[in-house]
């Protein structure tokens, strides 16, 4: 009988760590470790390798980051210790084992000025503090772990902690109108439609060759954040609150967004058979799903 796989899952009380344990049950030919920074400090290169060594790991599912984007102008070194070099840190202890790493990413690494999906080879020009830590800890992981696969992906959301869709709803809940941005344009991705990408990933690594580097993933289709904010209302039965347009310019923030996000997701359908839902069906199950907690 083959031996179950060991899996390292960081970051692992966040939106998509969450979505992770919800479907680890579902593949027990792994054995999964869940840490967070409570068990195990991604900044600290000496535990990381320790944990990786100790637990004979085999994979790192890394969804770990900090994600405070506008925080992180002012704030510059924690973010780059935790998206860059504690990324690094992953890189090393896999390396060293001969383990492979799955990393997740964002869409803030390209410029956002034109209206051609971004393909994962176009060049990164990343305009914020947030975008150019996630850069360097690409390719500090690239660097010291070839055996990666990197996903860029956007607009993450889910039933766990504190996102778009579940402000959305319960600003809608509470205030007769809101001011939704219009003309940044991009594509919401479900973290459990992510996490159910991601673990296909591992299954077709154990299974064939082990396809290394960048990838887009995201659900299909496109929309403004105030498309969005209004198909969050009509699933979820919110008729009070009026939603109005305005441009990203009317809407202060420290950090620059791309105005335009969507990514082409050819190479990573292609390349691991994933056939993937479109934002609307998506939104509706973690809609339901929340209107029942």
């Amino acid at each position: 009988m083959q031996a179950q796989k060991n899996i390292l899952v960081t970051g692992a009380n966040g939106q998509l760590g969450n979505e992770f344990r919800l479907l680890s049950a579902s593949y027990p030919a792994f054995n999964f470790f869940f840490t967070d920074v409570e068990e195990l400090d991604i900044c600290d290169g000496s535990a990381v390798s320790a944990f990786v060594k100790e637990n004979n790991v085999d994979y790192i599912l890394n969804s770990a980051a900090y994600t405070a984007v506008d925080r992180a102008e002012e704030d510059a070194d924690t973010c780059r210790r935790i998206n860059a070099s504690a990324v690094q840190n992953l890189g090393l202890a896999a390396a060293s084992v001969g383990a492979k790493v799955f990393h997740v990413y964002t869409y803030y690494v390209y410029r956002g000025v034109h209206y051609n999906p971004y393909n994962e080879d176009d060049d990164t020009a990343p305009c914020s503090v947030y975008g150019a830590t996630k850069l360097e800890g690409e390719r500090l992981l690239l660097a010291a772990c070839p055996e990666s696969v990197v996903v860029r992906t956007s607009w993450l959301y889910s039933c766990f902690g504190n996102n778009f869709v579940k402000t959305m709803l319960r600003l809608g809940r509470e205030k007769p109108e809101l001011n939704v941005i219009f003309d940044q344009i991009g594509s919401p991705t479900y973290a459990a439609d992510l996490a159910a990408a991601i673990l296909r990933m591992v299954e077709v690594s154990e299974t064939s060759a082990f396809h290394s580097g960048i990838y887009n993933f995201s659900n299909e289709g496109v929309c403004s954040w105030y498309d969005f904010t209004k198909a969050i209302h009509r699933m979820a039965g919110i008729r009070d609150c009026k939603v109005h347009p305005i441009e990203g310019s009317e809407y202060p923030s420290k950090a620059t967004r791309p105005f335009y996000s969507v990514m082409n997701k050819k190479k990573i359908k292609n390349t691991f058979g994933l056939i993937i839902p479109h934002w609307e069906e998506s939104l509706a199950v973690c809609i339901e799903k929340l209107m029942k907690q």
